[in-house]
């Protein structure tokens, strides 16, 4: 069996390589991901832009440094979670990510989150959202300011369960400076989150041990 980090810089090449929609044409660098291959935490966003293209890191532009923030906020630090987005290279001038790119780039987001297989998902923005929900969960997305502010369970087709917790982008909180207690109260229902699912894996050892 081979390791995780063998199998990700597998995945890794096949995104450098990738050119299954039209983004591949204009990127500097492509953007597969970073942080913790066993996170229990994952966070989904929506596309790469400039600083991202240019480093090849998710979130390291202005939208980045709200998310550490927010993950300071709650005492988590960046290594200890995983970052992708739903395409892996800019959209030419930071414009929305197209149904169609998001498609063709599912074969990488779907290998990714089948290898840190997190217990958390934190989808940032519709796109981020509507793919969880829809493609991944086949449950009906009506937009992230109707479903935000609540932890849902969904199994998703890849072959296990998660919890998800639809929010704000971070770019829309430096756009919309409202939006940043929004995130700051979504961002705690990850500590909610996670304990439930701590709390039942111990359930479930216990349960195991019982039985032997």
């Amino acid at each position: 069996m081979q390791d995780k980090e063998s199998i990700w810089l597998r995945i890794v090449e096949r995104i450098r390589t990738c050119d299954l929609c039209p983004l591949h044409k204009y990127r500097r660098n492509p953007v597969p991901g970073e942080g913790s291959l066993n996170a229990e935490i994952l966070f989904l966003g929506e596309a790469p832009g400039r600083r991202e293209d240019e480093m090849g890191r998710p979130f390291v532009g202005a939208a980045g440094q709200l998310l550490n923030k927010l993950l300071e906020n709650i005492n988590m630090k960046r290594a200890e979670v995983f970052i992708t987005n739903v395409v892996k290279c800019r959209p030419p001038n930071n414009r929305d990510p197209k149904d169609e790119e998001i498609k063709a780039c599912s074969i990488h987001t779907d290998s990714i989150i089948s290898l840190v297989k997190p217990r958390v998902i934190v989808t940032l923005g519709n796109h981020a959202g509507k793919y969880i929900f829809e493609s991944l969960g086949g449950k009906k997305w009506l937009g992230v300011s109707k479903v935000r502010g609540k932890v849902y369970e969904i199994n998703l087709r890849l072959g296990f369960k998660v919890k998800v917790i639809p929010t704000y982008h971070p770019a829309a909180a430096l756009y919309n400076p409202q939006l940043r207690e929004t995130l700051e109260n979504d961002f705690r229902l990850i500590v909610k989150a996670l304990n439930e699912v701590r709390s039942e894996s111990r359930r479930l050892t216990l349960l195991d041990f019982i039985k032997q």
